[in-house]
Parts: C-alpha cells; sequence; structure tokens
C-alpha cells in the first residue's frame, strides 16, 4: 500500500471539493485516511488458503455450517461501504476446519475493494478448494451504501447472493436444508 500517494489523493479530493485541507479539523484527515484503508483494504495480500490451511481429521460427512458472520467491504464502483452478514456450508471430506478459519475466510475477502457476487463465489471456491470438501453453500445478505444513500436512495434494501458448488450444486435438497438452517 503507497501510503504517501494515499495522502496526496486525499488531500486533493478535499481541495476538489472546496475544503481547505490545512484547516484544523481536517490537516490530519489524510493520515486518518490511510490508517484506515490498511484496516479495510487488509485483505489485498492475504491469501485465503492459509487460514484454511489447518484442518482436522473428522470422519463425517454430515453438513457443517457457520451462520451470521458478520462484514464490511467497500464496493469498488463507488468506494462506499457495503456491509452484512455471511453464512458458509460445507460437507466435509474427512477433514473439517476450525470455526473462526471460515469467519477469516469471509474477511480476506471483504477487505479488498469488492462486488458482493465475487466475494460470494471467491468464499465458496476458496472453501471447496482448500478443504476438498465435497460440497459448498455460501449466502451474502448486504446493505449497500451506493442504493441507500445515494442513486436511488434506500436504505434498508438487502441484496442476496448464492454460491453452491459440488453436491449443494447438484442437491436442491441439500440446498434448502441450507437454507431453513439460515433463516432459524
Amino acid at each position: 500500500m503507497d501510503k504517501e500517494k494515499i495522502e496526496q489523493a486525499v488531500k486533493m479530493l478535499l481541495e476538489g471539493i472546496g475544503e481547505d485541507p490545512d484547516r484544523e479539523g481536517i490537516r490530519e484527515t489524510p493520515g486518518r485516511v490511510v490508517r484506515m484503508y490498511e484496516e479495510i483494504f487488509g485483505g489485498m495480500e492475504v491469501d485465503a488458503a492459509e487460514h484454511l490451511s489447518k484442518t482436522f481429521d473428522r470422519e463425517t460427512s454430515d453438513i457443517v455450517i457457520e451462520k451470521d458472520i458478520h462484514f464490511y467491504s467497500m464496493c469498488e464502483h463507488h468506494l462506499l461501504p457495503f456491509f452484512g452478514t455471511a453464512h458458509i456450508a460445507y460437507i466435509p471430506n474427512g477433514r473439517v476446519v476450525g470455526l473462526s478459519k471460515l469467519a477469516r475466510t469471509v474477511e480476506v475477502f471483504a477487505r479488498r475493494p469488492q462486488i458482493q457476487e465475487r466475494m460470494t463465489k471467491q468464499i465458496a471456491k476458496a472453501v471447496m478448494n482448500s478443504l476438498d470438501a465435497e460440497g459448498v453453500m455460501v449466502m451474502v445478505e448486504a446493505e449497500h451504501m451506493c442504493m441507500s444513500m445515494r442513486g436511488i436512495k434506500k436504505p434498508g434494501s438487502k441484496t442476496i447472493t448464492f454460491s453452491a458448488l459440488g453436491k449443494f450444486e447438484e442437491n436442491a435438497a441439500l440446498r434448502q436444508t441450507f437454507l431453513e438452517s439460515v433463516k432459524q
């Protein structure tokens, strides 16, 4: 991350909207934005497979579901936040992963300039590939500030995206089981 470039860009933005970048309340804003961007775009250099690499031997093919994983991301089209919850289900193929690792996987992809549809698919593929799962299903529900505070101005509206791989893609009953579990 080029901190100097970000600071210069924020200063130019402030000037562009007619603000004095040397004004007392704004003087330190470029540095604050840099620190914020380090946090909210912290997934740029992280490989989700890192978090999913520590698995445990388990003789089970029962569905594992981790739901209500809260996340914040930035829309790549407007650089405005979108936020919500992700729900992940997978069918182990003899190996399971610690539950916090699923939440960390969501964070890796959420902490990038993103669109929800891609993020949903990236989470599903990472879990499927890293765990060699028999099936994965991901559902993401989010509110987009580009819909809520500008443009159409419809606060509270939610976008829901799904990605189903393996047995979840092939079996409608498994998808239904996942959806019923998420809605409980």
